[in-house]
């Protein structure tokens, strides 16, 4: 039974929150794929670029965190996919389709074949290329973000390091401040 008010709008009801994109805080997340398999871990960054794994997730809004992929050269390919998995682009000329296998593309490109399996799980128009651009992906260990680093935090089985764009003292907790 629905109970309506003086102003005639329901009464006794919560109503959902809508959140922007620019409400929610940001967070850089990097993860070490060495030793991780390519799918796995690229479905993980994924879901982290869109922001899944936020209580205010939107899905017709950018509220993902920007996630950086370091170690690309060591990810794991199961099976025969080294030599039975191609690659496939046309680089806009006649007669342009370029194919490489991931064996191949994986020891020349192997940050490539990362975003290439990261971006492939994000949606297909304007929406997805914004969270592409939150992806930076490097193929050994080192990176140029590294000044934001500020703690260790497991993600799955990749070892991600948390870094918040505002300091833990100033984030709000259901209990009062952290």
């Amino acid at each position: 039974m629905l109970l309506v008010g003086e102003s005639g709008n329901m009464v006794g009801r919560t109503k959902t929150k809508a959140f922007l994109a620019s409400e929610v805080p940001r967070t850089w997340h990097l993860v070490d794929a060495s030793g991780q398999v390519l799918g796995r871990m690229a479905a993980q960054v994924a879901a982290l670029l869109r922001g899944k794994h936020k209580p205010t997730f939107t899905p017709n809004q950018n509220m993902g965190d920007s996630v950086i992929v370091i170690n690309a050269e060591q990810v794991i390919l199961t099976g025969k996919k080294k030599t039975q998995k191609i690659y496939h682009h046309h680089t806009g000329y006649i007669g342009g389709l370029k194919s490489i296998d991931a064996g191949t593309l994986q020891r020349e490109r192997p940050d490539r074949m990362v975003t290439w399996a990261i971006t492939g799980m994000l949606p297909k128009n304007k929406l997805g290329r914004a969270m592409a651009k939150k992806l930076r992906v490097y193929a050994g260990p080192t990176h140029p973000h590294a000044g934001q680093v500020q703690k260790v935090a497991p993600m799955g089985r990749a070892a991600v390091e948390v870094v918040s764009a505002t300091p833990h003292s100033e984030l709000q907790t259901p209990e009062g401040n952290a």
